[in-house]
């Protein structure tokens, strides 16, 4: 009983500590791959901790070895966007200019329930308001209301009230994305002619955003030139 004991201790705070080596993420904001090593972390101390005739160390080696595997992993995300879509997929656009994707819906399996449901939660109750939303790549929808259903700030007071979809990410951490620029419609040579006016290069841009009237947003990477 006390070595029970004294194992379920141990193997507590060992938990804790390959939790915590793995990020701060809620469990709803996991990733896929991150929920993945959760379930077996959990499933490997449970086993270690029930069962006195398995060596302490066979719990704690593979336990260890899943935290190492998913820091290199999300290290690889950092540098590779290819890489971060493998293991985390890609958000998918649901409600684009007020109209639904029904075939993406489709595509997600994601029912005119599950779309509603997600929308009360951000006190949406009325779709045709919407227009914009996402689902994100843990399975949350993120959604913008038309303009004239806005809450009202001096921002958008001083504002037409003309519905547009939110800005796309056009280089993100120096990789710049072709599919937002063409779906936005704007030409790449646009956008790097834009950022040597600035005195940059896409390499050099932490982050850009466009929206559908061409203007750029830009935040370069520490160091460079701004």
């Amino acid at each position: 009983m006390l070595t029970v004991f004294i194992r379920g201790i141990f193997l507590y705070f060992l938990v804790i500590f390959a939790v915590r080596l793995m990020g701060k993420r809620q469990l709803g904001e996991l990733a896929p791959s991150e929920l993945v090593i959760t379930i077996l972390i959990s499933n490997i101390a449970t086993l270690a901790m029930e069962d006195v005739s398995v060596p302490l160390f066979t719990g704690i080696i593979p336990i260890l070895t899943l935290v190492c595997l998913d820091v290199f992993a999300s290290y690889a995300s950092l540098k590779s966007r290819r890489i971060r879509h493998i293991l985390s997929g890609k958000p998918k656009v649901i409600i684009s200019g007020g109209v639904i994707d029904q075939k993406q819906l489709r595509a997600l399996r994601y029912t005119v329930d599950d779309l509603m449901s997600a929308l009360r939660t951000q006190g949406i109750f009325d779709v045709t308001e919407v227009q914009y939303a996402v689902v994100e790549t843990t399975g949350a929808v993120s959604a913008l209301l038309k303009a004239d259903c806005l809450p009202l700030t001096p921002k958008t007071a001083a504002s037409p009230d003309t519905p547009s979809d939110p800005p796309q990410t056009v280089i993100s951490d120096g990789d710049f994305i072709k599919t937002a620029a063409e779906q936005l419609g704007i030409a790449e040579e646009d956008i790097l002619k834009e950022l040597k006016r600035r005195h940059l290069e896409a390499g050099g841009v932490f982050l850009c955003t466009a929206d559908s009237s061409g203007k750029l947003k830009i935040i370069a990477k520490k160091g460079d030139k701004k």
